[in-house]
């Protein structure tokens, strides 16, 4: 993916990006003549980035929240899957069927949105 959307993905600049990609700290790779990073690099990046923030005090909350992220791990078994997305700073854990996990094609590297609504965390993946 582009450096632009690798940047939106991790919540930081494209120079940000660039710079870790320059001290040797994300792996990058050439496409169409572009820097670009391979989505499971990124992954395994945003993981090593990803430190739980402190909550905050709220003024007030929202039922529903959309997150955009990357899919960090994917753990299936015959029925269920769990699926592990890096949104940011934020690591989303969802629990959905084998079968949806593998129609959407979830596996490290892809990009996802997390649609998240009281207890429920629905998995879907934006338009390119």
């Amino acid at each position: 993916m582009r450096v632009s959307e690798a940047a939106a993905l991790l919540g930081v600049s494209d120079d940000t990006v660039r710079r870790w990609i320059d001290q040797g700290r994300l792996p990058s790779t050439q496409e169409n003549g572009r820097m670009a990073v391979e989505g499971q690099a990124l992954a395994a990046f945003a993981q090593q980035l990803a430190e739980t923030p402190e909550p905050g005090a709220t003024a007030a909350a929202s039922a529903r929240n959309r997150m955009r992220g990357i899919v960090t791990r994917v753990l299936k078994d015959g029925v269920m899957a769990q699926v592990e997305m890096q949104a940011g700073p934020f690591r989303v854990v969802s629990l959905m069927s084998r079968e949806a996990a593998d129609e959407l094609g979830l596996e490290p590297g892809v990009v996802a949105v997390a649609s998240i609504k009281s207890t429920h965390v629905v998995v879907e993946i934006p338009e390119a």
